[in-house]
């Protein structure tokens, strides 16, 4: 398993993707799931990956290649003259595909599910920063205002605080903070995603990123991240007023009355009925 993350807002992109993968108990290695692409001036594309790691290595390789007819020109497009980030990811739909066709009949034979997800954003020169994600299937959705973020992988530990702070107008830096605090509650509460991590944050209309690093156990910041949100989140627990049974005084009483709700209704024999 895995955990990758990607948010675009109106300052830029963040994304941010763990190294994990794990074939059983035993059999834990480190492969990156992140790749660059990038002609400085031109375009900066980044592209995510989770799911079977054999599946997402022969698509990041075929995407090299991979071509999609154009029929407005009669040109073939490719990752590295799309004119859009539309028709770059429809290129990657492509190299999904093309290796479904390849492997897919022999993966099912084998009970291997054709499993993998990503995501892929950047901007080309000429239009606005893109940011899709990418299903099984080759077909892909979009971020909009309303939703700015995807995630891939074990996400469902690190949605809540993107869904409590990101929004469009949220600032860059804060934004790489916010990942960073989402992929810290991940590797709390999962063992399937782990450290190294890589970080790549991308400017509006710069084509190029030079804010790329690698994160690992070591890194003073991701270590004072993970110590301050356990801290500052444990403090907050503490604040929050216990409930009460008693009848003590409380602005914030649990029991009071409901004119649509009553309590639950307790069995006592057998002879009773729910309804």
């Amino acid at each position: 398993m895995t955990y990758c993350v990607a948010v675009k807002l109106n300052a830029g992109l963040v994304f941010l993707s763990d190294s994990r993968t794990n074939a059983g108990l035993d059999q834990i290695s480190t492969f990156r799931k992140m790749i660059v692409y990038e002609k400085p001036g031109e375009r900066f594309m980044c592209l995510l990956s989770a799911g079977n790691l054999s599946i997402s290595q022969s698509i990041r390789e075929i995407l090299q290649v991979e071509q999609v007819q154009d029929h407005e020109s009669g040109d073939p497009i490719t990752i590295w003259n799309a004119r859009s980030m539309f028709d770059a990811t429809r290129v990657l739909g492509a190299a999904v595909r093309h290796v479904y066709e390849r492997d897919g009949e022999s993966l099912q034979r084998a009970g291997v599910d054709f499993n993998v997800s990503m995501i892929f954003g950047g901007q080309i020169k000429g239009e606005g920063m893109r940011l899709f994600q990418v299903y099984s299937a080759g077909n892909f959705i979009e971020a909009t205002a309303e939703t700015p973020f995807f995630q891939v992988g074990e996400s469902k530990y690190g949605k809540p605080v993107l869904d409590r702070v990101i929004t469009p107008a949220t600032p860059l830096d804060e934004a790489a903070k916010c990942v960073l605090v989402s992929m810290d509650s991940t590797l709390k509460s999962n063992l399937s995603v782990g450290l190294p991590l890589d970080l790549a944050v991308y400017e509006v209309d710069q084509l190029q990123s030079d804010k790329i690093t690698c994160i690992d156990e070591n890194n003073p910041y991701f270590r004072m991240v993970h110590n301050t949100w356990g801290q500052k989140l444990r403090e907050v627990f503490d604040s929050i007023e216990h409930p009460t049974w008693d009848g003590s005084h409380t602005e914030v009483p649990l029991i009071c009355d409901s004119a649509r709700n009553q309590p639950l209704k307790k069995i006592s024999n057998s002879k009773e009925k729910l309804i």
